[in-house]
């Protein structure tokens, strides 16, 4: 029986790959699973990755006709998993030796429908921890309850999917795949579903995934059109929670946190393709306007005035009529086959 799945994404990574894999290795053990999912590379990282299946015990190479995105690349291989517990590293990122066992020892300990960890941040040579945004480590704890306060970083803020590990039943009841439409922002919605309907979580100050920022072929780095999923991500966010029990509670985080996001955005709007920029502007615009007016103007009143302003001035464009939402937006939730929506 799989007790582990390891759901690794590749995507042109071939400088960075075999560190990753390495970190595998160091990683391994009789009943873990190892699934890499090569999301139609076109570097040397296909050749890395048939290496990889020979040398890293438990390995399955999964390979995708055409190019799909973090989001399907994930989707795949948690279709693919037969573990018990599932856990997801980017193909960019490496582990600590012996990280993965300790991890699941945490889950299986506390015996919760998922774990979320610290990790370590990693930019050249500079090394940050980050922590999960929740002061009790080592508890059974309500997700509800940790998506509040409002004004406040939060569990949910902490949007990266490898920083844990998820139980089995919740992929059984539909929980844990991705918006296959989003190629960034994806961990938003999904840490948001997880936070509502999973029952049982805890936190791990557990240190062993690495994760590098500033890489050039990131999208996180890119200016391009794909940055703007993050507005259909939060509408999603925003969609959700509104049809939830508790929404009245709950939507004053979601929209702070989008209003937040959108001003981050706008002020790093040098980076982006003119033509993105505009669009951002726009679409920004439109969906500040499909806000709750009410929750809006708390949330301008809670950020500081150079923030505050750029949303306010945003708030005062005329709307163009063909950017009153963004295309394509995503179904309510991702289906795994054999889960109804």
């Amino acid at each position: 029986m799989v007790k582990l799945s390891v759901i690794a994404p590749f995507f042109n990574v071939q400088t960075y790959a075999p560190d990753t894999l390495r970190s595998l290795c160091a990683n391994t053990r009789e009943d873990f699973e190892f699934i890499l999912v090569d999301d139609c590379s076109t570097d040397g990282t296909p050749e890395l990755l048939d290496r990889a299946a020979h040398d890293l015990p438990g390995a399955k190479v999964v390979r995708h006709a055409r190019n799909g995105g973090l989001s399907t690349a994930r989707n795949t291989g948690l279709n693919t998993a037969d573990g018990e517990y599932l856990t997801f590293l980017d193909g960019d990122d490496w582990l600590a030796p012996g990280y993965l066992p300790q991890l699941l020892a945490r889950i299986e300990e506390l015996q919760v429908d998922f774990v979320r960890a610290d990790h370590v941040q990693c930019a050249g040579r500079v090394r940050t921890v980050q922590r999960v945004p929740h002061g009790r480590r080592g508890v059974v704890l309500d997700p509800r309850a940790a998506i509040l306060p409002a004004d406040r970083s939060t569990s949910v803020d902490y949007a990266y999917a490898w920083a844990g590990i998820y139980h089995r039943r919740l992929l059984d009841e539909g929980l844990l795949h991705f918006h296959d439409e989003l190629r960034t922002a994806e961990d938003r919605p999904w840490i948001w579903r997880l936070h509502r309907e999973a029952r049982t979580f805890a936190v791990t100050g557990l240190l062993g995934v690495f994760y590098r920022r500033g890489i050039t072929t990131s999208l996180t780095q890119i200016g391009d059109v794909r940055q703007l999923d993050f507005l259909r991500a939060f509408d999603l966010v925003l969609e959700e929670t509104a049809h939830d029990k508790d929404a009245e509670e709950l939507l004053p985080k979601a929209v702070r946190t989008y209003c937040a996001i959108i001003s981050h955005q706008l002020g790093t709007i040098e980076r982006f393709e003119p033509g993105v920029a505009r669009a951002l502007r726009s679409r920004s615009a439109a969906a500040l306007r499909r806000m709750p007016p009410a929750l809006v103007k708390d949330a301008l009143n809670s950020m500081d005035d150079d923030r505050a302003a750029r949303l306010r001035r945003l708030r005062r464009r005329p709307l163009a009529r063909s950017t009153t939402r963004p295309d394509a937006r995503p179904t309510a939730r991702p289906t795994a086959p054999g889960v109804s929506a």
